[in-house]
């Protein structure tokens, strides 16, 4: 028993650790191999025709910004199409003026909210172009932006699809400025190390690029997933299209600003993520999805981390209010010291890793990284309570039900 507990113990404390040194030394291959000396656009002789679908849904505060600054891109050849997935506000009102002023802007029209999949499944029925870009309503894209992604559909015929960088545009608060460094020095470098072993989890959601070959492959997107993007990922994959990551091609996007517009984002990353483990787990029956496999066993190492956590916080708390005897005495739900010295080491090197791959993108982004010591005391508490709910509530949705789009929070104010 005391062995049992003395390798749950160790887990908690050093799964954390050891995934941190596989991000680090992942990004920084990453970085050596396609970053290091490319801040130039590559030449590209022809460019090819892109469909820039917006799915919306009641974003009336920020759908003009958004159009106004894709009409702006530095790119020749692109239209725009902005859906609207049954809004209840001005949304759909904001999108025909855009459409009947700008002859580059198209709108279609749901009357009934479908959800962010089938709205983006419309839109890509009625593109003209063979590649297309989705982006959010709040996002604002970068001018080069779409040059860069346009260039791995042209080098890459097997790349079925090109995530870009999204960059926290709201940072006022201290749940955004914590988001601003977590994007660059979590999120950031998994994507890179992901890339690096040939797999990546998933497209953002905020920017992402798909060739239309590769969509009409895998059936388009399904509409009973909680996280479309991550669904979508897993089929273009399982299908041996390739999935690539372009931290060039920059996206500013509004994250929350609350704590329950957090915790919302959260949960539905976390029973999104559950359901595409789910939905996936064929992938040991085929031998040729063996590179899906590190990424799904560590995603189910995140799942048994967190309840693994949360069963050690709840034992001591019940043996510390009602003095109960078990087999081990438990420890504090903190660090032990050795622990604790080694993390706080591990995370200084990972935000100076981050500086150091994200310096071309922002150059005083080591401002930011200040508020980030935050992550491990709320971000933790934060995304692993979200599992502990996430995870029944993926594992026992009915089968098809379909997932309609709530706008989430979109921050209290930009800057």
């Amino acid at each position: 028993m005391l062995t049992f507990f003395q390798f749950v113990n160790d887990f908690v404390y050093l799964y954390p650790l050891l995934m941190s040194f596989v991000w680090i030394i992942g990004s920084l291959i990453f970085y050596w191999r396609l970053e290091r000396g490319a801040d130039n656009l590559p030449a590209i002789k022809e460019f090819p025709f892109f469909s820039v679908l917006v799915p919306c849904h009641n974003e009336e505060a920020q759908i003009h910004d958004t159009i106004v600054q894709l009409l702006e891109l530095d790119y020749p050849k692109y239209e725009i199409i902005a859906i609207d997935d049954g809004s209840t506000d001005k949304t759909a009102s904001i999108i025909h003026e855009l459409s009947e002023k700008h002859e580059q802007v198209r709108a279609a029209y749901l009357k009934e909210n479908q959800g962010k999949a089938a709205a983006l499944n419309i839109g890509c029925l009625i593109a003209r172009a063979d590649l297309i870009l989705t982006i959010d309503a709040d996002a604002l894209l970068d001018p080069k932006a779409l040059k860069w992604i346009a260039w791995h559909f042209i080098k890459f015929p097997r790349a079925g699809a090109v995530t870009g960088n999204p960059r926290v545009l709201n940072r006022t608060t201290l749940l955004a400025k914590i988001q601003t460094g977590e994007y660059s020095t979590i999120i950031g470098l998994i994507k890179r190390t992901q890339r690096i072993l040939g797999k990546v989890l998933t497209v953002s959601g905020a920017i992402a690029a798909f060739r239309r070959q590769a969509l009409v492959s895998v059936g388009f997107l399904d509409t009973d997933m909680v996280t479309e993007d991550i669904d979508i990922t897993w089929k273009l994959e399982k299908h041996f299209w390739d999935v690539h990551y372009e931290p060039r091609s920059i996206c500013w996007i509004l994250v929350p600003e609350t704590l329950k517009g957090l915790w919302r984002q959260r949960l539905r990353w976390s029973q999104g993520g559950v359901e595409v483990l789910r939905k996936h787990i064929d992938i040991w029956q085929d031998w040729r999805q063996r590179r899906l496999w590190p990424i799904y066993v560590e995603y189910v190492f995140s799942v048994v981390w967190a309840y693994t956590f949360w069963t050690l916080v709840t034992l001591w708390a019940l043996t510390e209010i009602f003095t109960l005897t078990l087999p081990v005495r438990l420890a504090p739900p903190i660090p032990p010291a050795w622990a604790g010295s080694i993390l706080a080491l591990t995370c200084v090197i990972q935000f100076v890793v981050s500086l150091f791959v994200d310096h071309i993108y922002e150059k005083r982004m080591v401002r930011y990284l200040f508020w980030v010591i935050w992550y491990p005391f709320m971000y933790w508490m934060i995304s692993s309570l979200t599992v502990l709910v996430g995870a029944p509530k993926a594992l026992l949705k009915k089968k098809g039900t379909r997932a309609v789009w709530q706008s989430p929070d979109r921050g209290i104010s930009k800057p």
